[in-house]
């Protein structure tokens, strides 16, 4: 996988651009602790792979970390730098993909990724990429989907895979989410600590979510662009009737299994 060769990917996922920066808003609080689990130094030099609209970017930064944010996607790319504007020292955003990393051994003092780097297509070269550039001793922060079948997550892609022609990813993302797989991955390379964490999405009522995920998630923007006409207002009703199993007395209370890791480059 290349930035070339996805290029289809790379316009779905860019797509959207700024208003991607929603979700990321949706996943704060993961995002936060992701990045307080890597704990940032000032004067450091961090990589945050798939960084997105730069949120866990911002937050390394913010710590007076030098950070560079990569992403396969220019409009993400592009948001980034935008939302990054008056930062000091400010993010420097750059396209690549984790597979083939574009910098030199030992380059950075730590990596972080926040459901970024589990969407990789080879996720055994991906992780020998990311302990390639840390220098011995850097820290390693990862966000993940937990493998959880009956949760929402599993649900929401499961929702959208069967209104989208799109083909399945050739690498599960969920692997990443479970803790054997990230040992017999990860733990030749870094001493690694997998902690769950559930992350809650809070929201107004069904139709705030679907404005959200349709102006800001590529996946399921995308999906909703290739349908007919008369088919789109059903993927919109069956997206929203998936979500009023959340309703709650307020709006929607969504809780989200994931998982943490930190590592340590041996």
């Amino acid at each position: 996988m290349n930035t070339e060769t996805l290029s289809l990917e790379a316009q779905m996922w860019g797509g959207p651009g700024r208003s991607y920066d929603g979700i990321s808003f949706g996943l704060s609080d993961t995002i936060s602790h992701t990045v307080q689990a890597l704990w940032p130094r000032p004067g450091e030099q961090i990589l945050d792979i798939g960084t997105g609209t730069g949120w866990g970017a911002r937050l390394a930064a913010w710590r007076g970390a030098y950070v560079t944010g990569m992403d396969i996607a220019p409009g993400m790319l592009k948001a980034a730098e935008t939302l990054s504007v008056g930062l000091d020292p400010r993010p420097v955003f750059q396209r690549g993909a984790a597979e083939a990393l574009p910098f030199d051994n030992s380059s950075f003092d730590g990596v972080l990724s926040t459901y970024g780097v589990i969407f990789s297509s080879e996720p055994t070269r991906a992780a020998a990429e990311m302990a390639r550039v840390l220098r011995t001793g850097g820290r390693l922060a990862i966000a993940t989907w937990a493998d959880d079948p009956e949760g929402y997550i599993a649900g929401f892609f499961s929702l959208v895979g069967k209104w989208s022609d799109a083909p399945p990813p050739p690498a599960s993302p969920f692997d990443w989410g479970r803790p054997d797989w990230l040992q017999a991955t990860l733990g030749g390379l870094f001493e690694i600590e997998v902690r769950e964490q559930v992350t809650t999405l809070y929201a107004p009522d069904v139709a705030t979510v679907w404005a959200e995920y349709v102006t800001g998630f590529g996946p399921v923007a995308d999906t909703y662009a290739a349908l007919p006409p008369d088919r789109r207002e059903a993927f919109r009703a069956a997206f929203q009737d998936f979500h009023r199993t959340y309703e709650a007395t307020q709006g929607l209370t969504i809780p989200r299994l994931a998982l943490v890791v930190r590592g340590v480059r041996i």
